[in-house]
């Protein structure tokens, strides 16, 4: 027996206007997610504890069986974990995103934030501006007095380090549940550290906001990626070993830190396929045989997509109802085929890790639907994958019990 996790990451919504009333899955044409929900068992999950905030964070640690209000420290230190960073007692981690912030001759903490990602800027440009960011002498004056080192990211993602830091009190804000507002009523706030992460942030304007490589980006109709932003702080952090809980070796292919680091510290294998990105143009059929390899090996394999909610975040429904279609027709179709070619009897987990809200564009902690696949069973239940039919169903409190459920425990 085999077992698969997909998650399409963010695809839960909310009802809008503009697709009649319906949310994005039940608009898109997802043949294949419909046909696993009719055939299986379809239910909805909270996936984020109640009190916590919801994100792709705490609610993986939930799906992987690690529950978040004992093992959650922050987002920062389950990224570095994927880039093999080891922090010591006292380092604190954050995430260092490369956002943007409006032009124009307006005070700088009135400036509205436009872009959590940089308009999903490349690797390679964003590598270019934070090296040239540490590197100029003020700013990396000011760094190194706060103890801190940057780590690259090769993405709008990078990692901060401080040594000897102390994380009580600090108030930080994920720039994607504030898109279009003013930054200053968002900015880091509650201790020292933060009014010295505060200082970083707008040096850090001050010097990206004219760079050549925003300079260029600006021509070509791009928006630039002329500020950092500290956000998702946390210390080291163990989590219990995969292997042991669940008797069942696996591996993790994504584009995404989060999910990597998630996967290295509970002892799954981290799978990095060519050509993935995170965002909508991504290699869907490079996750599918990168899975099919790994089973090979192991007896669990999972396949996160996060292109969902990077456009929910954008704010581009049709990229949502793109990424959730090719979700469909690149990762379900081809891996239901594959896995047949194989003849390996297999169970199927299905399901978004939390809602991502085009009315906001950020998160929210409600039910997620689920469904729960068996390729040696037809329910035939005529049912069809979306948030309405899921609540109808099978309702689980905690997604701490996924697992369990999946490996049939």
């Amino acid at each position: 027996m085999k077992y698969l996790l997909v998650i399409g990451d963010g695809m839960a919504d909310d009802p809008i206007a503009a697709l009649g009333g319906r949310t994005p899955l039940q608009y898109a044409n997802i043949p294949v997610m419909d046909r696993l929900a009719s055939a299986g068992v379809l239910g909805s999950v909270m996936t984020i504890p109640e009190g916590m905030q919801a994100g792709s964070d705490t609610a993986i640690l939930s799906i992987f069986g690690c529950d978040p209000r004992e093992y959650f420290s922050g987002r920062a230190p389950l990224e570095a974990a994927a880039k093999g960073i080891k922090l010591a007692p006292g380092d604190i981690a954050y995430r260092c995103n490369m956002i943007t912030i409006e032009d124009g001759d307006i005070p700088f903490e009135k400036k509205k934030i436009l872009s959590h990602s940089a308009g999903a800027i490349s690797g390679e440009e964003s590598d270019t501006l934070v090296s040239d960011l540490f590197s100029t002498p003020a700013f990396k004056e000011a760094a190194e007095e706060a103890k801190g080192k940057i780590y690259l990211g090769s993405s709008f993602r990078h990692i901060f380090i401080q040594k000897e830091q102390k994380n009580s009190r600090i108030k930080l804000t994920p720039p994607h549940d504030h898109i279009d507002e003013p930054l200053g009523q968002h900015l880091p706030k509650g201790n020292d550290s933060a009014a010295v992460l505060k200082n970083l942030i707008h040096m850090s304007h001050e010097i990206l906001n004219d760079h050549p490589v925003n300079v260029k980006r600006r021509e070509a109709g791009k928006l630039p990626a002329n500020c950092i932003w500290f956000w998702a702080q946390g210390t080291a952090v163990e989590l219990p070993d995969f292997t042991e809980k669940y008797g069942k070796t696996g591996s993790v292919i994504s584009a995404v830190p989060l999910c990597h680091g998630i996967g290295v510290l509970i002892g799954l294998e981290k799978v990095f396929v060519e050509g993935a990105t995170g965002e909508l143009n991504t290699n869907y059929e490079g996750k599918v045989d990168a899975a099919i390899k790994a089973l090979q090996t192991n007896d669990f394999a999972t396949i996160h997509i996060e292109a969902p909610d990077e456009c929910t975040h954008n704010g581009d429904i049709k990229g949502k109802l793109q990424a959730i279609e090719w979700i469909d027709s690149r990762i379900l179709a081809p891996l239901l085929d594959k896995m047949k070619e194989s003849k390996s009897d297999f169970r199927l987990l299905l399901m978004s890790d939390h809602r991502t809200l085009t009315s906001t564009r950020g998160h929210d902690s409600g039910p997620v639907p689920y469904v729960l696949y068996d390729s040696r069973v037809d329910r035939k239940t005529g049912k069809r994958f979306s948030e309405a039919e899921a609540e109808n169903g099978e309702f689980i409190p905690a997604a701490t019990e996924l697992m369990d459920l999946l490996f049939n425990k």
